[in-house]
């Protein structure tokens, strides 16, 4: 059994014919460049610099820091196939956890508290759906609620009367270390402050990762990295995966199906609480109630866009949190967000007509496209009701139309008895 297919001989008969060659390490390369040269040109047109600045990329990170987390918690457990709405309720565990324990033995307790009052949602997740065999999404949605009084609940009780604290918030937490090259920092500022064609973008682009960079985000980086490596490189991976495609077949082949879709819930809860930890621990430095605003279904649906791959849900957190960062920082910055969204759409529906052959879903991009160019130019602002809806829009409107054919995995949301391959 391999991740590709049966070996018979020294034949290998692959689940579905390749049609086309990923792009390598020099074909993303070459896009990277290109992106930021569109930046920049973009930059120079609309005159608003802040939409390629240190300042307003680090704000990217740091609000696609929770939402890929919770999405890599969506990963892990429907690779296994256990349909996982009940994120948000994890995270709403996670940042309960960070704010007790944090306040009360310091912030990498507070990430161990986020972590297992994650895993505490995914304990019940894993019970319910695993053992017993309810409903996934009745299970996933009971686990919003719970989620929610729970965190309540222990406030009004831990919280109320406690310096700095109260019924809805924790007291302040301790921050978690973070790291700045000294030498490096100042001259990508000074490099950026120049507003040099291309030059000036790509150091405020390096500056955004090299200052004040939590190291709670360079161990979310490396928990994609290892989420990859883990599930597409090792036999515990393909066994995991294999779960969430034909339980019945992996059970003839030894695998204990039942107990690999626990342990996947569990991680996915842990993973969720610590997007929620970092909620509180390195944006707020406080627990408070209502903290996640529904960045749990926001992971979600980047995982789901992200056609159950680290690398795509990584990209469709990182263009909610560019988004919201944007709009964050001003109405004006929206306006010339705009063009940028009109450039990215059209470039995508290009893409999708020559490479991929997708007439209609690249027409539609393209159209898209050129009515928002036309929105930027007719108008000189964008209404302040419409400016929220921006990361919300722009995330869902471009993945859906970049996403390639998406496959989940066969057997998710099943529900599987032990022994049903006998």
């Amino acid at each position: 059994m391999s991740a590709a297919g049966l070996e018979i001989g020294t034949t290998t008969v692959t689940d579905r014919p390749r049609t086309r060659r990923r792009l390598g390490l020099r074909e993303w390369a070459v896009v990277a460049v290109g992106a930021v040269a569109v930046i920049a040109i973009l930059r120079v047109v609309s005159g608003a610099s802040d939409i390629a600045s240190s300042g307003a990329l680090a704000a990217a990170i740091g609000l696609a820091v929770p939402i890929g987390l919770a999405g890599l918690g969506g990963l892990w457990s429907e690779r296994a196939g256990v349909v996982n709405i009940g994120l948000e309720g994890m995270m709403i565990l996670g940042t309960w956890g960070a704010g007790f324990c944090g306040y009360q033995w310091g912030p990498w307790a507070g990430v161990v508290g986020a972590i297992v009052m994650g895993m505490l949602g995914g304990l019940i997740h894993a019970v319910a759906t695993v053992t017993f065999g309810v409903d996934h999404i009745v299970s996933g949605v009971a686990i919003n609620i719970i989620g929610l009084g729970i965190a309540k609940y222990l406030s009004v009780r831990f919280f109320t009367g406690k310096p700095g604290g109260g019924p809805t918030q924790s007291p302040t937490i301790d921050p978690l270390p973070d790291f700045t090259l000294p030498g490096v920092s100042d001259g990508l500022g000074t490099l950026e402050r120049k507003h040099w064609f291309f030059v000036s973008d790509l150091a405020a682009i390096v500056r955004a990762v090299c200052t004040n960079l939590s190291v709670l985000t360079v161990i979310a980086v490396l928990l994609f990295v290892g989420t990859w490596w883990v599930l597409w490189r090792t036999s515990f991976g393909l066994r995991l995966r294999s779960v969430g495609e034909s339980p019945v077949a992996a059970e003839s082949l030894g695998v204990h199906v039942l107990r690999y879709k626990f342990l996947a819930v569990l991680i996915s809860g842990g993973l969720a609480g610590l997007g929620g930890g970092f909620l509180a621990i390195v944006a707020a430095n406080i627990y408070r109630d209502g903290q996640t605003g529904g960045r749990g279904y926001i992971g979600l649906a980047a995982m789901i866009f992200g056609n159950w791959r680290p690398g795509g849900l990584l990209a469709g957190a990182g263009l909610f949190g560019y988004t919201d960062a944007v709009q964050l920082r001003g109405g004006g910055n929206v306006h010339a967000f705009l063009l940028l969204f009109a450039v990215l759409l059209v470039a995508i529906g290009i893409w999708q007509v020559v490479r991929n052959h997708r007439t209609v879903q690249g027409v539609l991009a393209v159209v898209v496209g050129v009515l928002v160019g036309w929105w930027y130019l007719a108008a000189d602002a964008v209404p302040a009701e419409l400016t929220g809806t921006t990361p919300y829009v722009t995330t869902l409107l471009v993945l859906a139309f970049a996403s390639q054919r998406l496959r989940m995995p066969a057997a998710d949301g099943q529900i599987y008895r032990k022994g049903e391959g006998h």
